[in-house]
């Protein structure tokens, strides 16, 4: 007589997310994914055009090199092949409670120019996977993916571009019953934005500018896009714009934020765009709104430029 047991689910605990990762990582580089077209000059064309791209060398056969992602977009079509990495560990996690995630870093090396014409490829594989780590969003695992644009086949194939990929899967923590503001993610302050945050202390909403042409431009940045001079300079704005577009932040949690938190892409008087939180009442909010900036002092060493509605 024979008896006849249910296979018994092994427990999602993190020896067997780390047995895995093992697996997942011992599958190595994934066979080259073809890019579904050549590099073309419509496509180069309509990313300029969002960008704001004004670059001519692009308009002459030579692709932006920040497009690397662009070519071997998967489109439309949600299926992903069976040996992705990332979308099988992002699944993994899944299964082991850890359902949020969070993009941290993105950081991609160019090796050449790729031109129109040129086909490219993509390969990808898992290169780490750290933790549980306790974050100010919750308990998970940084997971990190490389992938690699080719052009060319087999032995003679190049390497054109890199990009190191890195989130962050986690079960989101409990939400405390009172925030704490100077425990926020705080901004990157360095060289090229501490005339900002310096502005914002003195309540002034500083831009920077090209010495060299005039040219405003925010983000800031080392170099002008323009006249690609490195002469910064800056001026301080009105401090008026509308509401060129806007979002509500219902969850995850984020750290030293009462949630929700509404944020908005705020196109300012002096034509450039700054994302921002907005204060108030939410039902105020709309596209085209009137807006004015609002410090919001965070300890000695911040203060916030946020935007509040103009009844």
């Amino acid at each position: 007589m024979s008896t006849n047991h249910p296979e018994v689910e092994p427990r999602r605990d993190h020896d067997w997310i780390m047995a895995r990762v093992e697996e997942f990582k011992a599958t190595g580089e994934t066979e080259p994914r073809v890019a579904r077209d050549p590099i073309n000059q419509p496509m180069i064309n309509n990313w300029l055009e969002a960008i704001g791209e004004t670059d001519p060398r692009y308009k002459d056969g030579i692709a932006p090199p920040a497009m690397a992602q662009v070519w071997t977009m998967y489109g439309l079509d949600p299926t992903r092949p069976a040996n992705d990495p990332l979308h099988g560990t992002m699944q993994m996690f899944d299964e082991a409670g850890f359902h949020s995630v969070l993009g941290t870093n993105c950081d991609q090396t160019y090796a050449r120019d790729v031109r129109v014409g040129e086909t490219v490829s993509i390969t990808t594989r898992l290169e780490s996977v750290v933790g549980p780590k306790v974050t100010g969003v919750g308990e998970g695992y940084f997971v990190t993916t490389l992938n690699t644009w080719w052009v060319g086949h087999g032995d003679d194939r190049e390497a054109v571009a890199t990009m190191l990929f890195r989130v962050l899967k986690f079960k989101p923590a409990k939400r405390a019953a009172k925030v704490d503001k100077t425990q926020l993610v705080r901004p990157q302050m360095n060289q090229d934005t501490e005339y900002f945050w310096q502005g914002t202390a003195i309540g002034e909403l500083r831009i920077q500018k090209c010495n060299a042409c005039g040219e405003l431009r925010h983000p800031p940045g080392p170099m002008c896009p323009t006249c690609h001079a490195h002469d910064r300079g800056y001026v301080v704005a009105s401090g008026k714009g509308t509401v060129f577009s806007f979002i509500v932040h219902h969850a995850p949690q984020l750290p030293g934020k009462e949630l929700p938190v509404t944020l908005a892409l705020i196109e300012l008087e002096e034509g450039l765009r700054m994302i921002g939180e907005v204060q108030g009442n939410r039902d105020q909010i709309a596209i085209g709104a009137p807006v004015e900036v609002a410090f919001e002092k965070i300890d000695d060493d911040l203060t916030l430029a946020q935007w509040s509605v103009v009844a």
